[in-house]
């Protein structure tokens, strides 16, 4: 049941430290600090979005999130210099 729940959630603990990294550069100290602030604000950000847009109902943040992830995840893997971990 606990993975179930966490499921909607994993995306944005694989994409936030990917688009901090092109922010911040390969710097994995910066990378982890950006990180801790980046995914609450990205959550944040789409439960209001997903409160606006379908109000007066709601959007799940899980599915804003992938709709907001799934192109930056595309774009990472189309990338051609792609640095390593």
């Amino acid at each position: 049941m606990v993975v179930r729940h966490l499921r909607r959630w994993a995306f944005v603990g694989l994409m936030i430290p990917h688009l901090v990294r092109w922010a911040v550069g390969p710097d994995q100290r910066w990378i982890m600090a950006y990180s801790v602030l980046a995914a609450p604000v990205m959550v944040l950000l789409a439960d209001v979005l997903g409160r606006v847009i379908a109000w007066p109902s709601e959007i799940e943040v899980g599915v804003l999130t992938a709709v907001i992830g799934a192109p930056v995840r595309i774009a990472l893997v189309r990338r051609k210099g792609m640095s390593g971990l």
